[in-house]
């Protein structure tokens, strides 16, 4: 892989960012402010506060850093799935790309690239709105970037080793609805895993936004996690290698065959 054609790939994509990013971060912004708005005080107004479940912080407190996880997530899944699916067959700017010096390998790993970046923005954003609320310190919601940016680069190169080999766009909406949705609601975002029935906390346990949640919680919060913080860094880096390395080939086989 060479640094050079992957810098071109993340130049691309950050040129064509500068037509799009005035409504990308209006949504950044909107986004959170709506959520820690409805859910943080609006439910959380209702929601009783049995602070030994929720670490001894406040409801608002508790899904702010969650929030982050999983909004890192979404954005990194949405990025890794329609305009990669964009380039593979709609527009096909990565046939484009593979007509230059750029190979598949710096195609993949430049776009994950720009994913982080984006990634990066948003954290920042939805950081600078949780301390506007209140509920997380300014230095636990900059630290809380580095978890959130693991997060969503663990959907990210999975995601896009699956819009690979994703013939239809239907598979992509289905991700949605049947992966990305339920993690949103059911991985610890809202309420501890615990709260769960026993047969569906393995399968909280077992997925990525779990992980991310507990971390950034912890950098944020300064919260205790469930398994060691290196084990749930640790357990996310294995999404973005086992991803990135499986987005290699699948790539290859539908922009060379």
């Amino acid at each position: 892989m060479s640094a050079g054609p992957t810098l071109r790939v993340i130049e691309a994509n950050a040129r064509a960012y500068r037509r799009t990013w005035r409504g990308s971060i209006v949504t950044t912004v909107v986004s959170p402010v709506l959520y820690l708005a409805a859910m943080g005080l609006g439910l959380g107004s209702l929601v009783s506060h049995a602070h030994a479940a929720l670490g001894g912080v406040g409801y608002v407190s508790f899904i702010a850093p969650g929030l982050l996880a999983a909004t890192a997530m979404q954005t990194a899944a949405g990025e890794a799935a329609w305009p990669v699916m964009a380039g593979i067959k709609w527009v096909k700017t990565y046939h484009a790309a593979l007509a230059t010096p750029v190979g598949v390998v710096e195609l993949v790993t430049g776009n994950l690239a720009w994913i982080a970046v984006r990634l990066v923005i948003t954290a920042l954003v939805f950081g600078a709105v949780t301390v506007a609320f209140g509920a997380v310190p300014a230095a636990g919601a900059a630290a809380a970037a580095g978890p959130a940016l693991l997060t969503g680069m663990a959907f990210a190169a999975p995601v896009t080793a699956y819009t690979a080999v994703s013939e239809q766009d239907t598979r992509l909406t289905s991700l949605f609805r049947f992966g990305i949705v339920p993690m949103f609601l059911f991985s610890g975002t809202f309420f501890p895993v615990s709260q769960l029935p026993g047969w569906l906390q393995p399968v909280a346990y077992a997925t990525p936004l779990f992980h991310g949640v507990e971390l950034t919680r912890a950098v944020a919060l300064g919260l205790p996690t469930a398994w060691p913080a290196a084990a749930h860094a640790g357990y996310l880096l294995a999404f973005v290698v086992v991803g990135w390395a499986a987005a290699i080939p699948a790539m290859r086989r539908r922009l060379q065959p």
